[in-house]
């Protein structure tokens, strides 16, 4: 039986094909990774030969250089084994760390002004020897992709997780509220069918508002988005509309404004996500732990962990 071809695939041969399809050019693609043009052209053709398959339009002169089809559909599966190899990279560091080195971990607003404060002194006095790393995003799928190329370890999620390689815990649950300015009439019922006949105010990247959406017995009007907690209260206290939004991200103690708990929306889940191939370590375990013990001020949570 002649040997399978494809074992000869190395990953200096997917990492040119993924620099030449962002650099557009075997000359930038090979400055960028620190080879000869000739090098690279050498690893795209020998690609080429073992997968049996044209991978890049090559049209000559100054134009741009680009992926066939089956260049395109090869990259795909490229980025995920480079991103695969960039968590072992982390996990065999992680390993050797063991109580030291670094713990990477997302965050988005309201838990970094609600949880984190708290969480952080906490982690900090049991592990001392652990730097925390944060990196905050107003968008969690953002955060989950950096925890599948394993630049993060942990990150803050909204549930349920989106589809991906990603396990999460529960950690808290925060109460849907229906803001509206503090001299606005209050409705009879504060309910997603009483919202939909306001103006509203809310998240550009936000899940969370996609499932309001779903919810609502008919569309939403948004006459403004935003990523920033205190720019939706700010325009909901300037009579601009009202807001449906988790209690986190709002002031409940800002006289401009008047919170009704919604009486038919579930509260949202907020998580702690990981890689589920991922080794995780003893002090990325602990920070779970302690963030569900801190989270337990705001919302009664069963223990998953």
């Amino acid at each position: 039986m002649e040997p399978d071809r494809w074992l000869g695939v190395e990953l200096r041969h997917l990492i040119a094909l993924e620099a030449v399809s962002r650099e557009a050019s075997f000359g930038r693609a090979a400055t960028s990774l620190g080879y000869t043009q000739s090098a690279i052209s050498q690893q795209i053709a020998t690609l080429e030969r073992i997968v049996g398959e044209k991978l890049v339009e090559r049209p000559g002169g100054p134009r741009k250089v680009s992926l066939t089809e089956a260049g395109e559909l090869l990259l795909r599966h490229a980025e995920a084994i480079v991103s695969r190899l960039s968590a072992a990279q982390a996990d065999m560091h992680a390993l050797g760390s063991g109580q030291a080195g670094t713990l990477s971990v997302g965050v988005y607003q309201s838990v970094g002004e609600h949880i984190l404060p708290d969480l952080m002194r906490r982690f900090v006095e049991e592990w001392p020897r652990v730097e925390i790393r944060l990196d905050e995003s107003a968008n969690d799928v953002e955060l989950l992709e950096h925890v599948e190329r394993g630049s993060l370890d942990l990150t803050f999620v909204d549930l349920p997780l989106p589809e991906g390689p990603f396990e999460a815990v529960e950690v808290a649950r925060d109460p849907y509220v229906l803001v509206l300015p503090a001299d606005a009439d209050e409705p009879e019922e504060a309910t997603m069918a009483a919202a939909a006949r306001l103006d509203l105010i809310g998240f550009r990247h936000c899940r969370g508002t996609r499932s309001l959406e779903a919810l609502a017995p008919e569309p939403l009007n948004f006459v403004f988005k935003s990523d920033h907690n205190g720019t939706v209260q700010a325009m909901v206290a300037a009579g601009f509309g009202a807001a449906v939004v988790p209690r986190l991200t709002i002031d409940a103690a800002d006289e401009r404004i008047r919170v009704l708990e919604l009486e038919d929306v579930a509260p949202r889940m907020i998580g702690l996500a990981w890689h589920r191939d991922r080794h995780r370590s003893r002090a990325a375990r602990a920070f779970v732990e302690l963030a569900h013990e801190v989270s337990a001020a705001f919302s009664a949570v069963p223990a998953q962990l």
